[in-house]
Parts: C-alpha cells; sequence; structure tokens
C-alpha cells in the first residue's frame, strides 16, 4: 500500500474505473450477443431495438474511454453488416 495520500487515492479512484469498465464490457458484449440472436431469429420487431441499444452502449464506452474509438467502429460496423444482411436476406 503506498505511504502518499494522494497515490492512495489515486489507487482507489482506479479500482472504482476497472470496475466501471469490466461491467460496460461485460454490459456491450451482452448487448452485441442479443442484437445477433435477436437477428438470427429473424424477429422483425426485436432486432432494430436490440441493434440500437447495442450501438448505443458501444458509444457511450467510447465517449468515456473505456474501449478505444477505432475498436468501437469496428463493432458497429460489423454489428450493422450482419444487421443489413439479414435484412436483405443473404
Amino acid at each position: 500500500m503506498p505511504n502518499i495520500k494522494s497515490v492512495v487515492k489515486d489507487v482507489k479512484k482506479s479500482r472504482a474505473n476497472r470496475l466501471r469498465n469490466i461491467s460496460t464490457k461485460s454490459a456491450i458484449k451482452t448487448l452485441v450477443k442479443k442484437a445477433k440472436a435477436a437477428l438470427d431469429a429473424g424477429d422483425a420487431q426485436a432486432a432494430p431495438v436490440a441493434v440500437k441499444a447495442a450501438l448505443s452502449v458501444i458509444d457511450k464506452a467510447v465517449e468515456r474511454g473505456i474501449i478505444h474509438k477505432n475498436a468501437g467502429a469496428r463493432r458497429k460496423s460489423r454489428l450493422m453488416r450482419r444487421a443489413s444482411r439479414e435484412a436483405t436476406g443473404q
């Protein structure tokens, strides 16, 4: 454990941020998985809602610096490409 008061505070802050980041990353994975499942099932009503929710969480994570902007763009692109394929029936 550090001796300096400001470093102790930094450690506490880092631990809190780490938990928040892990939670957000988990939410991204869960929502993307749900969106993919809805697309695969061909559910015309649930799929757009699930995709929109996943895209929103990805955007928020990028905005907060939890994931890199290119990683967010890649995830969104893959999800939208899959949604587009399902919409056109390929």
